[in-house]
């Protein structure tokens, strides 16, 4: 059967919303009327049209916002409101970009961000400027142009995204490079990874835990002890990350977590997402063999139906040297992926949180 190939919807960031916003207000103002869509450059000289949610405008400032839209591939800020609020200053041809309610506060070095500045990106910033000076220049012959981005919503998303373990406090950030979503885009991911990494040296701490997800990293925290910042959730990317680690001169990671990824990992399998790989029950049959594990126990591992489902058949069975030899394959592919740079520690938890096995340097 051939799979019918959808095309997924994309989207735009935060970065293109409050950009639009702003376009929206200051469009209102010089033409003195209220606006359904606006169209915005971005950052590759490209345009993408955006339906203004709500305008209110005077003379001398507006109000508008725009609901963001993550399309094929939302996140916890798909949906939210994005207001902006523009007005006048006395600085001639300046602009200025500022956050209100709701856009998170920087608290951590290492973002590439001002502390205690609102955490709104340099390609955002940019984005806002350009749009606004591309329509707003006799304005700005004799008067600055304030901008003040909020999210009613953004105290309450912010800590379901990454930013209070990276020190952004109280809100979302205002974020984008390239302004639109690509959806199951994996360079998000990747950056923010990139990101975590970078927060963690600028503290000073160059040891870091990568965790396959919340689970393993809530696990984990309770034998690791370090600073938040330090636990990086690696999801699926687990060669790329420890090649950034490798990189960035971390000095030791911690591998952790539970039976699924580890037996991808033990396989070589750079990226474990589940539609991706599958976990290869013929590699683990081989393990179980080389831990002495009798044929009819390897008939049913290769029958397996989950790598969960192997783990219970090893227990139930005592079979000794199989979870250790888990995780030694894991260290030896991590090691590998990290050009032998960067010491590992791997640990393999069952899901009450009991170590299953461990694996480190020699």
């Amino acid at each position: 059967m051939v799979e019918e190939k959808t095309k997924l919807r994309t989207g735009y960031t935060t970065g293109s919303s409050a950009t639009a916003a702003a376009k929206a207000a200051l469009t209102a103002i010089i033409n003195q009327e209220k606006l359904e869509n606006i169209e915005i450059i971005l950052p590759k000289g490209t345009f993408l049209k955006i339906p203004v949610h709500s305008c209110e405008f005077e003379s001398n400032n507006a109000k508008c916002s725009v609901i963001k839209d993550g399309g094929d591939d939302p996140d916890v800020t798909h949906g939210a409101e994005i207001i902006v609020e523009l007005s006048f200053t006395e600085k001639k041809n300046e602009i200025e970009i500022d956050g209100g309610e709701g856009v998170g506060i920087v608290t951590k070095p290492g973002l590439g961000l001002e502390i205690n500045k609102p955490a709104i990106n340099p390609v955002p910033k940019k984005m806002i400027i350009q749009n606004l000076r591309e329509i707003g220049e006799e304005i700005l012959a004799e008067r600055g142009i304030r901008v003040i981005i909020s999210v009613p919503k953004g105290r309450e998303l912010g800590p379901k995204t990454d930013n209070p373990r990276i020190g952004i406090q109280n809100g979302i950030s205002i974020l984008g490079t390239s302004g639109i979503v690509i959806p199951f885009s994996t360079a998000s991911y990747a950056a923010s990874i990139r990101q975590n990494l970078d927060v963690s040296l600028a503290m000073g701490n160059d040891i870091v835990v990568l965790t396959t997800g919340g689970r393993s990293e809530d696990f984990a925290k309770k034998i690791v002890d370090l600073p938040e910042h330090c636990f990086v959730q690696m999801g699926d990317f687990s060669g790329y990350t420890i090649k950034q680690c490798a990189k960035k001169n971390i000095k030791k990671a911690y591998v952790v977590g539970f039976i699924g990824k580890l037996a991808k990992m033990a396989a070589g399998v750079k990226q474990t997402h589940v539609k991706g790989s599958k976990v290869d029950m013929n590699f683990l049959a081989d393990l179980a063999r080389k831990s002495n594990a009798q044929e009819e126990i390897i008939n049913e591992i290769k029958k397996a139906n989950t790598a969960r489902h192997v783990s219970e058949i090893i227990q139930k069975n005592n079979i000794s040297g199989f979870f250790e030899s888990i995780c030694s394959e894991t260290h030896k592919h991590m090691r590998k992926y990290s050009e032998e740079k960067v010491p590992i520690d791997v640990i393999l938890f069952d899901f009450e949180g009991n170590i299953l096995a461990r694996k480190s340097e020699e």
